[in-house]
């Protein structure tokens, strides 16, 4: 191909793509003046203003300080942490779960992988928001009162208004040492430059260390319910036990494909060498796997994430019930909330795929 030839091409190919992103702005452009031409004929303000405004709504779940007399801008935050905090327990139980399933079904115990494989066929199958109904109204709604509550010793308690744990009064200090703790432990360079063993020990430490910090109060019955401690509303239960289960059952499959994919030698040779069935398995077997497992476990985190929105349904105050649903209700700006929380799960969802993919880079197979 001569050069006059090959730069006409590459001309022509730059053109097209110049007009086809002119082509979308303009669209974009058309569209977004439509609307607000319709917005102002209709006498409804754009913009954030109303991010300021008194919310007017209590929120029963709330990690921070939070009541009617708050903004709407609040009410957002709110929702956004019960977003991330049920997303990222959900993500945690879900891979602990899923893990733990996926290697049963490859045990040669007959019975074991018989109950794993069931568990898997049954709750994939089923629709998560069915599960999510079935442990909300079947199961946490017809436990009893407070005063006839199923205990574990004298910390734990589960009854129709939630389960009630020991709770724990934390500081910066606290907070501060666990972060420390998590850089030491997850990443790759501090570990490579502190040594394996120097990197754990010290986060174990630093653990340790911050729970002496902590503050602890038992819940005890007074009267009709119980004070002190903390407790977890049965909206929340429901949905992250749903989510984690359902998820798990995804995350089992992943996981089983991962250990087959590594070859059959490896493991051979492990098993000459004398090591135990668990070392062969946590030190030659899931290292390699994870090489095949990771890409395919993110989509889980973010499908995880995703379907958290459906706590609307039984009512847990996540972001997508108080800003898209209580607050839209009330304020009437309909195209920036949905907007705002549209942008919201985009950022939440390519937070969890770096994460992954720099992950995913940290073990992969380095040189030829």
């Amino acid at each position: 191909m001569s050069d006059g030839l090959w730069r006409s091409k590459a001309g022509h190919a730059v053109l097209w793509q110049v007009a086809t992103v002119g082509l979308v702005v303009a669209l974009g452009y058309v569209m977004v003046s439509n609307m607000l031409d319709n917005l102002a004929s209709r006498g409804i303000a754009s913009g954030f203003d109303f991010m300021s405004s008194t919310a007017g709504f209590g929120i029963a779940t709330s990690l921070i300080d939070y009541d009617e007399s708050s903004s709407i801008g609040r009410a957002f935050l709110v929702g956004l942490l019960n977003t991330l905090m049920v997303s990222a327990i959900g993500i945690v139980l879900a891979t602990i779960l899923g893990t733990a399933i996926g290697i049963a079904r490859l045990s040669s115990n007959w019975l074991l992988a018989r109950i794993a494989g069931a568990y898997v066929e049954v709750l994939r199958n089923i629709p998560l928001l069915l599960q999510i109904f079935f442990w909300y109204f079947a199961v946490l709604r017809t436990l009893p009162s407070p005063r006839g509550s199923h205990a574990v010793g004298n910390a734990v308690f589960l009854n129709n208004r939630g389960l009630y744990l020991p709770g724990m009064e934390t500081g910066p200090a606290f907070w501060t040492m666990v972060a420390v703790a998590v850089l030491l432990v997850t990443l790759p360079v501090v570990r490579r430059r502190l040594g394996g063993i120097i990197a754990w020990g010290g986060g174990a430490a630093l653990i340790f260390a911050a729970c002496l910090t902590v503050k602890w109060s038992l819940p005890v019955l007074t009267g009709f319910n119980f004070r002190g401690g903390m407790v977890l509303s049965p909206e929340f239960v429901s949905l992250l036990v749903a989510l984690s289960t359902y998820t798990a059952a995804f995350v089992a499959e992943i996981v089983r494909a991962g250990i087959q994919a590594v070859p059959r030698g490896q493991v051979e040779a492990a098993r000459s060498l004398g090591l135990s069935p668990r070392d062969v398995m946590g030190k030659v077997v899931l290292p390699q796997a994870l090489r095949v497992i990771v890409p395919p476990l993110t989509n889980q985190y973010l499908n995880l994430t995703k379907n958290s929105s459906l706590a609307a349904a039984i009512a847990y105050p996540d972001l997508v019930s108080v800003f898209a649903g209580t607050a839209l209700s009330i304020t009437g700006q309909a195209v920036e909330m949905i907007a705002l929380v549209m942008a919201v799960y985009l950022a939440i969802s390519l937070s969890i795929a770096l994460g992954m993919n720099l992950y995913n880079r940290a073990i992969a197979l380095k040189g030829g």
